[in-house]
């Protein structure tokens, strides 16, 4: 078995010769973080290597993240104990989201994290990584699942504002939110968008470091008349609760990947499912395997089944990695 330096374990993946984790459930003497999501990053190691972006999400979301926080640049190399070393490289995910490049014994892994290759204006795009082992969620690893272009999902948004009503969209505080914003400002919506204050500190957060989201403003005090027509962001669980009563008559959307599914959509009670997703789907997911055509392919956190499948038809080998604590907080 190639790299057999790195473990997988029920935590996390763990570096053995650096005494170190990626993404690890439960505080880590050294951890090296992906992304700022919850089921990826936690508060509590004694040292954390992460982009500077990750780590301002980290201290916004846990206070202070770790004992030590150490930034890495896009391209920064890196070198661990036992000689370990590690590159970030962008994973198009959210802002910060990054891909490990890990090189030990004359062998290169590299570990996505969450990670998609459509455009998004929030954060740099994917980039490839030539690599021995390729680690890959597999979120949406299942062919049903092709998402739409975001323009026509943007369309959809604009045209259900009416006359006497607002559009309230649910979209995860971190990455969703911001996306929703910044592709009705390329769409060429310059409205103030109406935010929940459970989303407000990271749009601030985004904007404060580099992210223009243009005009967004807090619902709280705001008249119900003066949100007709508008757009209106919140979290999924405020979509139906008693803070949505303040507003006009609001057509209710939700924007996530997971709106292909039907009855995800009906779970919601929305009236206008938008996928909108960040993460691969099955064409990108199979595509990226491909062009970086590793050795092995390890598939994590999704149907891991089906690629494992697609990867054994295509004559490649693959294996799944029984991983715990990841979720879907961020689509």
């Amino acid at each position: 078995m190639t790299a057999r330096w790195l473990v997988p374990e029920r935590e996390g993946l763990r570096v053995a010769p650096a005494g170190a984790w990626v993404d690890p459930a439960q505080p880590a003497p050294l951890a090296l973080i992906t992304h700022g999501h919850a089921d990826h990053a936690r508060g509590g190691h004694g040292q954390v290597f992460a982009t500077a972006e990750t780590l301002a999400i980290m201290a916004l979301r846990f206070g202070h993240p770790a004992a030590r926080a150490v930034p890495v640049a896009y391209g920064e190399t890196v070198t661990l104990p036992g000689g370990v070393r590690a590159t970030f490289h962008p994973a198009g995910h959210v802002l910060g989201s990054a891909q490990i490049l890990l090189e030990h014994a004359g062998e290169r892994v590299v570990v996505t994290g969450d990670f998609k290759r459509r455009p998004d204006p929030t954060c740099p795009p994917f980039v490839p990584v030539p690599c021995d082992v390729l680690i890959t969620e597999a979120t949406f690893g299942l062919p049903v699942f092709r998402h739409p272009p975001i323009g026509g999902e943007i369309a959809r948004l604009l045209a259900a504002r009416g006359a006497g009503r607002c559009v309230l969209v649910g979209a995860y505080a971190l990455g969703k939110a911001q996306r929703v914003i910044a592709e009705l400002r390329r769409a060429g919506y310059h409205e103030p968008v109406w935010l929940h204050g459970a989303l407000e500190r990271m749009c601030r957060l985004y904007a404060e470091l580099g992210v223009d989201l243009g005009d967004v403003r807090l619902v709280a005090g705001v008249p119900k008349g003066a949100l007709e027509g508008a757009i209106v962001l919140s979290p999924p669980s405020a979509l139906n609760d008693r803070w949505s009563r303040r507003l006009p008559d609001p057509v209710t959307a939700m924007a996530s990947g997971w709106m292909r599914v039907r009855q995800r959509a009906r779970q919601r009670n929305v009236d206008l499912p938008l996928v909108i997703s960040d993460h691969a789907d099955w064409d990108e997911l199979t595509a990226t395997i491909a062009e970086v055509n590793p050795g092995e392919t390890w598939i994590t956190h999704g149907a891991e089944e089906a690629l494992l499948r697609w990867c054994e038809l295509t004559q490649r080998k693959a294996r799944a990695l029984a991983l715990v604590g990841y979720d879907d907080e961020d689509d």
